[in-house]
C-alpha cells in the first residue's frame, strides 16, 4: 500500500496531491452503480451492469477510478487509462491517452487533465460538454450529465456545455478549492470551507448558502454532500430515496454521490452507502479500499448467519467490513413458531449473547450465529363434568398441555 501511496505522490504536483485527496480516489458512484480500488490496486465494483460498467476484475495499479451513467474509468499508475461499460457515444475511448493526472465521468462523456494542466476529452459532446481542448492551467475537474467544469491555478472556474439550467455559470465563482458537477448542478468548494452551487434546484441541490467547514463536496443526480472537517456528513436535495440520509456518519475522509445513491469511505478503509439499492449499488458492506492516509486504523470483517427459525435483520447476514472498536448493533427475529436462542462463536465482545437485541464490539475478524428454539405449540384442554360425578384427574376446568402430551382421565 505505501508503494502505491509513493507512486501516486511522485506522479502528481503537491497542488494537484492535496485536491486529489479531497476527491473520490479511491471510490466512485456512477447512475446505478459504485466502484472502488482495493489497497493492493485491484478494482471492485457493483451494482447495475448491464452495459458491463462493472467488468473491472483485470483492472490493476489503479490509482483512481470514476463512473460515468453506465461506464467506468480507472486512472493506471503510469498516467494511462483503462474504461468498461456503454461505449455507445465512444465514452470509453481512452486507450490512446497519455499523461493524465486525473479522470472524471459525466453521464455520457469522459474527461482527462493531463500533467500540463491540458485537457482531453472524448463521448458525447452534442451540447459542447468535450469543447475543452483550449483550456490551459486546470488544476482540477468535474464532469456533469452533459457539462463539465474547470478549476483554474488561481481559484478561477470554467464551464462548458449545457447550461439551460445555469449550470456552467461559474464565471463569478472566485477562491474555488474543489468543483464537482452534477446532472444539472454545479458546485464549488471555497478555500474557506464555505461552499457556492449553481444550477438546478427544483430538489433544494443547492441549498448549500448554510454549510461550513467542508473539506469536500459531491454531486448526484439531484442531490449535493459535504463533507465536514470532523468526518461527519451534511446532504441536501432529493431524498426520496434516502440518498440524503447521512447524519450519523462518522469518520468519513471521502464522499461520493451516484445517480440516486451515496457512498462514503471511512478513514480505516471500510465503506458505507444510502440511497436506491434496486441494483444493489448500496452492497458495499464488505468492502475494505484504499485509504490514500499514511496510518490508517485497523479493519475487521464480521460474518453474520442464523440457524433455522430466523434470521439476523441488522446489519443483515453475510460479510460485513468494520473499523477496529467499532460497536455494531445486532438484531435477530424469530420466525413464527421459534423464539431466539442466543448467539454463538466469536461472542467475547457482544454485550449480552441471550439477548436478540445486543451489539458486537468488533477487534477482529469475528464470526457469530444466531440461532433459534423451536417453540412446541401448547394447546387448552377444558375438564367438566355433569350431576352425579366429578372429574378427579386432572380435575375440573381449564388445563394447557404442550402439543403431544398424553393426560389421563378418572
Amino acid at each position: 500500500m505505501k508503494s502505491r501511496k509513493l507512486v501516486l505522490k511522485v506522479l502528481l504536483s503537491v497542488a494537484l496531491m492535496i485536491m486529489l485527496l479531497n476527491l473520490s480516489c479511491t471510490i466512485a458512484a456512477g447512475g446505478r452503480h459504485t466502484v472502488g480500488i482495493r489497497p493492493d490496486g485491484t478494482v471492485v465494483a457493483t451494482g447495475n451492469n448491464d452495459d458491463g460498467q462493472c467488468n473491472v476484475a483485470g483492472w490493476t495499479d489503479i490509482m483512481h477510478v470514476a463512473a460515468g451513467f453506465s461506464h467506468t474509468v480507472g486512472l493506471e499508475e503510469g498516467g494511462t487509462v483503462v474504461a468498461t461499460g456503454n461505449n455507445d457515444d465512444g465514452q470509453c475511448n481512452v486507450g490512446g491517452w497519455t499523461d493524465i493526472s486525473l479522470v472524471v465521468a459525466g453521464d455520457w462523456h469522459t474527461v482527462g487533465l493531463r500533467n500540463d494542466g491540458s485537457m482531453v476529452a472524448t463521448g458525447k459532446s452534442d451540447q459542447g460538454q468535450c469543447d475543452v481542448l483550449g483550456w490551459a492551467g486546470i488544476q482540477q475537474v468535474a464532469a456533469g450529465g452533459a457539462h463539465t467544469v474547470g478549476l483554474e491555478s488561481g481559484g478561477t472556474v470554467v464551464a462548458t456545455g449545457r447550461n439551460n439550467e445555469g449550470q456552467c455559470d461559474v464565471g463569478g465563482w472566485t477562491d474555488i478549492t474543489l468543483v464537482v458537477a452534477g446532472y444539472a448542478h454545479t458546485v464549488g468548494l471555497k478555500n474557506d470551507g464555505h461552499v457556492v452551487a449553481t444550477g438546478n434546484n427544483a430538489e433544494g441541490q443547492c441549498n448549500v448558502a448554510g454549510w461550513t467547514n467542508i473539506t469536500q463536496v459531491a454531486a448526484g443526480r439531484a442531490h449535493t454532500i459535504g463533507l465536514r472537517d470532523d468526518g461527519t456528513v451534511v446532504a441536501t436535495g432529493r431524498n426520496n430515496e434516502e440518498q440524503c440520509k447521512v447524519s450519523g456518519w462518522t469518520n468519513i475522509v471521502q464522499v461520493v454521490a451516484g445517480g440516486w445513491h451515496t457512498v462514503g469511505l471511512k478513514n480505516c478503509g471500510t465503506v458505507v452507502a444510502t440511497g436506491n439499492n434496486n441494483d444493489g449499488q448500496c452492497d458495499v458492506g464488505g468492502w475494505i479500499l484504499e485509504t490514500l492516509s499514511g496510518d490508517p486504523p485497523a479493519s475487521y470483517h464480521l460474518t453474520i448467519s442464523s440457524a433455522a427459525g430466523g434470521l439476523v435483520t441488522a446489519p443483515g447476514e453475510g460479510t460485513f467490513a468494520y473499523c477496529e472498536s467499532e460497536v455494531v448493533n445486532l438484531v435477530a427475529e424469530a420466525e413464527s413458531g421459534y423464539s431466539f436462542g442466543n448467539w454463538t462463536g466469536d461472542v467475547g465482545t457482544i454485550a449480552d449473547a441471550n439477548d436478540a437485541t445486543t451489539t458486537i464490539t468488533v477487534n477482529g475478524d469475528y464470526f457469530i450465529t444466531a440461532n433459534f428454539e423451536q417453540i412446541t405449540p401448547q394447546f387448552d384442554l377444558t375438564v367438566s363434568s355433569t350431576t352425579g360425578g366429578t372429574v378427579t384427574a386432572p380435575g375440573e376446568g381449564t388445563f394447557t398441555y404442550d402439543q403431544g402430551t398424553g393426560v389421563n382421565l378418572v
